[in-house]
């Protein structure tokens, strides 16, 4: 049986399904379990990041594209929750300087896609950011969800992308106040260290572009986390 701490735990417009990944202990892959989880397992399980999942995990043949990830799974139970050193290092497993380098791609100014076809064997990678250059927004066109404005570790400043952190999700539908978000956003930048975990969607098109498209999968601060994104209550 395998263990993995789980790093990502990401929505969807279907609110039924989760997606989860997370890094095996012993190898330091990063495995996404297959098919999607559905939210009330979760929710059953206590499936949150730097839990520890437990469960055989078989890595997907013919996988086409960076999503190499993919596992079916079996005998799922979650070990418990996982120290705090334990899961920087499981964070930090997947680390990239930055969002281009991961993604092994040169990006524009504004760029939030990888163009299908793109050759890359990875679609969730981390890297680490100054916590001051990291601002909650929400959406101006979708109330009730958010995005985000950063800048990695090569300087480059992404502004608008989607968050499908759960955490995140969940927060943002309950406290609507600017004040809700100004309170996150306070707490980030008095952090002494950030972690994001940047995925890829699967393919999909945009305004005639074909993509797979940037998101923020979790954001991660040490040493204290915002208690209220990371819990089902």
């Amino acid at each position: 049986m395998g263990e993995i701490i789980i790093t990502d735990l990401t929505r969807f417009e279907n609110p039924n399904i989760v997606c989860i990944a997370g890094t095996d202990v012993k190898s330091g892959a990063c495995i996404r379990p297959m098919p999607y989880l559905r939210t009330t397992e979760c929710v059953r399980l206590n499936i949150l990041p730097g839990a520890i999942l437990k469960g055989e995990f078989v890595p997907q043949k013919g996988l086409i594209g960076p999503h190499q990830e993919d596992a079916r799974y079996s005998g799922l139970k979650v070990g418990g929750p996982s120290s705090s050193k334990e899961f920087r290092q499981a964070l930090e497993a997947g680390l990239h300087e930055s969002v281009a380098a991961g993604f092994e791609i040169k990006l524009q100014v504004g760029q939030k896609h990888v163009p299908v076809g793109h050759s890359v064997q990875r679609s969730i990678i981390t890297i680490k950011v100054d916590p001051k250059s990291i601002k909650i927004i929400e959406d101006g066109y979708k109330p009730g969800k958010v995005k985000v404005h950063f800048s990695d570790g090569s300087g480059h400043e992404f502004r608008f992308l989607s968050i499908t952190d759960l955490g995140f999700h969940r927060y943002a539908q309950t406290h609507r106040a600017q004040s809700d978000l100004a309170r996150v956003n306070a707490f980030i930048k008095n952090q002494r260290e950030a972690y994001l975990r940047i995925g890829l969607s699967r393919a999909y098109d945009i305004r005639g572009i074909s993509g797979y498209w940037i998101q923020v999968n979790g954001i991660y601060t040490f040493p204290e986390f915002f208690s209220e994104l990371r819990s089902y209550k």
